[in-house]
């Protein structure tokens, strides 16, 4: 998809205030109202300014946006990293929007899942305060074991110049030992505060797992990529193998393929019903740099020139 400049769109520097934002829409949608403009080209204008204002008036949506950088160029391919929302709190249920589908696939893609469908409204009728979300990036080790993590969250506010600021703060989280990416840690009262005597909101966390050079996760299961020399996976060895809790000894079959997947079966993230490990076995060939290793790849190639892998495909 295409990156949208919103500021660009609506005319408006990047630290333009509210107030500002409000007056260059509410000027620019009189100019290319489709009921007024002659422009062939005023209904899509209009609709690309609706799309713009409705991120850069909401100081969450807009606070959001402001993280994806300043670097982005209009209409360059553009595809949000997994974890840019990380840290940021925002007010809503989290569901999609009511009415993303009227946008961009650019806004969509951002604001259609976290950032819509805010209950502002709420407020007016309920003496309950709202409750807040946000992503949260832990390790994997902690769904193993369990921890307690400082994290710090990042919530838009709006100062006394009528610009968009965010105010950080710490929170002691217990992470639950079994918890998987997509769950939510409810933190009771910890939303927005009510009103009157009403109680305060709570606060939803929603877990991710950070990046890791190894491992890879689906659901419950782990998967780890096992470099293997062509011997060991000939011949069959025993070999340690990290998982993100521990060390174990793995044995490797003779004859093993490479793509190969050996089960550990309940290794995987703890649960009532825990996930497996699996290794998946990758053959690597050492390289031949010397006289003495080509000697030696010539003369396994006399001993197997039966062995011809690619005469499978029919050539």
């Amino acid at each position: 998809m295409e990156f949208k400049d919103y500021y660009k769109i609506m005319g408006v520097a990047r630290d333009a205030t509210q107030d500002e934002i409000k007056r260059a829409y509410r000027q620019l949608a009189r100019k290319y109202h489709p009921d007024v403009s002659k422009d062939p080209a005023a209904e899509a204008r209009f609709k690309e300014l609706g799309e713009a204002n409705a991120v850069l008036k909401d100081i969450e949506k807009r606070a959001a946006y402001d993280r994806l950088g300043a670097n982005w160029q209009a209409g360059q391919d553009f595809r949000p990293p997994p974890d840019w929302n990380a840290g940021f709190e925002f007010s809503g249920d989290g569901g999609n929007g009511k009415g993303a589908e009227d946008f961009s696939d650019f806004f969509e893609s951002l604001y259609g899942r976290g950032f819509a469908g805010t209950s502002r409204g709420q407020r007016e009728f309920h003496a309950r305060g709202e409750d807040r979300h946000a992503q949260v990036m832990i390790d994997l080790a902690d769904a193993y074991s369990g921890a307690t993590r400082i994290i710090t969250l990042r919530t838009p506010e709006v100062d006394a110049n009528g610009r968009v600021t965010m105010r950080s703060h710490q929170l002691n989280v217990t992470i639950p030992r079994g918890v998987r990416a997509g769950q939510h840690i409810r933190l009771a009262g910890q939303g927005a505060p009510g009103i009157g005597q009403g109680k305060a909101g709570d606060l939803y966390l929603e877990v991710a797992f950070n990046p890791h050079a190894h491992f890879r996760v689906e659901q419950r299961d782990v998967f780890l990529d096992l470099p293997l020399a062509p011997w060991e996976a000939a011949l069959g060895a025993t070999v340690s193998v990290p998982i993100p809790n521990a060390m174990v000894d793995l044995k490797i079959p003779p004859n093993s393929k490479s793509g190969s997947k050996l089960r550990l079966k309940g290794k995987g993230i703890p649960g009532n019903t825990p996930g497996d490990f699996y290794v998946v076995l990758q053959v690597v060939l050492p390289t031949a740099d010397s006289d003495a290793d080509r000697a030696f790849y010539a003369s396994m190639a006399e001993q197997f020139k039966s062995f011809k892998p690619w005469s499978s495909l029919g050539a």
